[in-house]
């Protein structure tokens, strides 16, 4: 199994705070791997360092054996990294067509099959196709971040709190449809404070807790840790 990304003790300051403080995480192809741990811990600080919207003071990133640590961040699109970011940030005045569209700028190959699996996956979004996005129900809208983050072809979908917001029928839904795209072969990185659902889907997590991983170990292995069960699952 190769190694699609590689954090290598970064630490990471706003100012004068410290949020990631030597970190280091691994997520080898075809995995699903979770962050999981509470507000502030530095799960979203940890993405955007790997997706170039941060930059780590010290330590180094790979993706795909790449050093990436000071690689901007459209152009770690164009290598194959997609992030689905937390709130979603679709194109409210565009069509969900538009929206889609995009998602493949970067693209310069016919991507209609990849229009075509996207709406596969979200059959909700090929009947809302010529709706402005912003009307969409806050589901539906998160169906259209992670479909607009599918069209440009990712070797490693990161998505943060997909589920955030959502009645549990529609986390239920989102859960489904990124085991789905795990059952196609598709390498995520996800980050999520609904830990129970989280660990369930995952191959590997790591706990984060004030900006250090405290604990990492299969999906399973963490869903029965005790440590994991008080502070995360009201267990």
């Amino acid at each position: 199994m190769s190694q699609i990304l590689k954090i290598d003790d970064i630490n990471v300051f706003y100012g004068s705070i410290h949020a990631i403080k030597g970190i280091s995480l691994e997520v080898n192809e075809g995995e699903i791997v979770t962050l999981i741990g509470a507000n502030g811990a530095g799960k979203t600080t940890t993405l955007h360092t790997v997706s170039g919207l941060l930059r780590p003071r010290s330590g180094s990133i790979q993706f795909c054996g790449e050093d990436i640590t000071r690689i901007p961040a459209h152009k770690l699109v164009e290598r194959g990294l997609a992030h689905c970011p937390e709130g979603r940030r679709i194109f409210l005045q565009m069509t969900v067509q538009e929206n889609l569209d995009m998602g493949a700028y970067i693209r310069r190959d016919d991507f209609s099959a990849s229009l075509d699996e996207v709406y596969e996956l979200f059959p909700r979004l090929k009947e809302r196709r010529k709706q402005v996005a912003g009307t969409l129900s806050g589901g539906e809208q998160q169906m259209l971040a992670m479909g607009r983050a599918l069209m440009s072809k990712p070797k490693l979908l990161m998505l943060d709190e997909p589920s955030m917001g959502l009645a549990p029928i529609l986390v239920e839904q989102i859960f489904d449809i990124i085991k789905n795209l795990h059952a196609v072969g598709t390498t995520i990185l996800l980050v999520e404070q609904n830990a129970q659902a989280a660990l369930s889907i995952a191959d590997r997590a790591y706990v984060l807790e004030t900006g250090k991983i405290t604990l990492s170990g299969t999906g399973a292995e963490l869903a029965k840790s005790d440590e994991v069960r008080k502070a995360y699952l009201g267990g």
